[in-house]
């Protein structure tokens, strides 16, 4: 004979034990979780994906700059944004990348309007744009002053964010003002004033793109503001000469023999995330070469069923 009453209390206590530890490992893997799985980037690369920009770096001669670490890339298909297709070469190379942090400041603008601590008035909203599309030093510079220098260090390694994070060698970093100031905080792990990794600023778009940056609504503001580039070089004029119908959000940087762009590309019905640092004197013309061959390789790459779309 079975004791019915005594079984659903004991498995009442079971599942109540069940969640209880359910509720305790999402309590204590929180941070962690949201960091590795949720609307991230994981380091797996597509093997078509990656096979294919391999090719592309040899058929433009750059596979000894990669070789040599004065090349890095990251290639992410976000036409289906739940399942990215990335592939890349030297993701984690941290590089002095001149203007191309500017998004950083973007970034740190809008958790201030978000915290209620700046508004998003006129001159606000036309100072970020300037500093994006025509990469203005003097607005770069003062809206830099206005989120506060060490306020965006913690924002860019926060545990929300962790777009400079010391385990993957670095990332984001704005450490000096866009002028003839010196230099505030160089980055903890390579000295640099103004630097990146492919690989943040990879993820940088994504979360972007996903609405995780700030919130969903001020996420597409902050695209908006990456809209309309004015400054027609690297991936925006390899880009114009094939796909002049491109849809573009981008921030690039050049300062002497360091040259970096990066972008989220749409056009005829797919969406990807490019990404190029480059320490070579000839590296914009690297990346006008660059940005033509992968958007031929996220196309010809591209899954049976998204590509019908």
């Amino acid at each position: 004979m079975i004791d019915i009453g005594n079984n659903v209390v004991v498995m009442k206590k079971i599942n109540g034990f069940i969640w209880i530890s359910i509720i305790l490992t999402l309590i204590i893997a929180g941070p962690v979780y949201a960091y590795r799985l949720s609307g991230d980037l994981s380091e797996t690369c597509d093997p078509v994906l990656q096979k294919g920009l391999e090719k592309c770096l040899i058929s433009l001669n750059l596979k000894k700059a990669t070789n040599h670490k004065s090349l890095s890339v990251v290639l992410v298909d976000i036409t289906d944004p739940s399942s990215p297709r990335m592939a890349y070469v030297n993701p984690n190379e941290m590089m002095y990348a001149a203007s191309l942090p500017k998004i950083a400041i973007l970034l740190g603008a809008f958790e201030r309007v978000s915290n209620g601590e700046m508004t998003l008035d006129t001159q606000t909203r036309e100072k970020l744009a300037h500093m994006i599309r025509n990469s203005s030093n003097r607005a770069a510079t003062e809206m830099l002053n206005r989120v506060g220098k060490a306020y965006l260090a913690d924002l860019l390694q926060s545990s929300r964010y962790r777009l400079y994070d010391p385990e993957k060698n670095g990332g984001l970093w704005v450490g000096k003002e866009y002028s003839k100031t010196g230099v505030w905080k160089r980055d903890p792990l390579h000295n640099l004033s103004h630097g990146a990794t492919a690989l943040q600023v990879a993820r940088f778009y994504y979360m972007l793109q996903t609405g995780r940056l700030v919130s969903p609504e001020l996420s597409r503001e902050m695209k908006a503001i990456l809209a309309n580039p004015a400054i027609e070089h690297k991936f925006v004029k390899g880009l114009k000469s094939v796909h002049p119908d491109s849809r573009i959000y981008r921030k690039s940087g050049t300062w002497k023999q360091y040259h970096s762009d990066s972008a989220i590309i749409e056009h005829d019905g797919r969406r990807y995330i490019a990404v190029a640092l480059a320490k070579n004197r000839r590296g914009g013309k690297w990346l006008s070469d660059l940005i033509v061959a992968m958007d031929d390789l996220i196309f010809k790459s591209a899954p049976a069923d998204l590509s019908k779309n």
